[in-house]
């Protein structure tokens, strides 16, 4: 069961666009969507676009649901540099 379930979030990991998953890390890492902005080159109502995205594909309901799930699937804080 477990193992279904990670493949289930592995799937939908996988429906995520390259800047999708930019976006997952520095959420998962703590960033604000102002700080995503500055640090990926571009203004905070496009991140909330991609989040809204990423949120919606993830079927994460809270940002907590999104890290959890994102951490099962092996995208740890680790993954964007401060």
């Amino acid at each position: 069961q477990a193992r279904a379930q990670l493949d289930d979030i592995l799937q939908r990991l996988a429906t995520l666009t390259p800047r999708e998953r930019e976006v997952l890390a520095h959420v998962v890492s703590g960033q604000l969507n102002k700080q995503i902005a500055g640090d990926l080159g571009t203004v905070e109502k496009t991140i909330k676009f991609h989040r809204g995205n990423l949120m919606r594909k993830m079927g994460a309901r809270s940002v907590a649901d999104l890290v959890r799930l994102a951490e099962r699937a092996g995208v740890g804080r680790a993954a964007v540099p401060h």
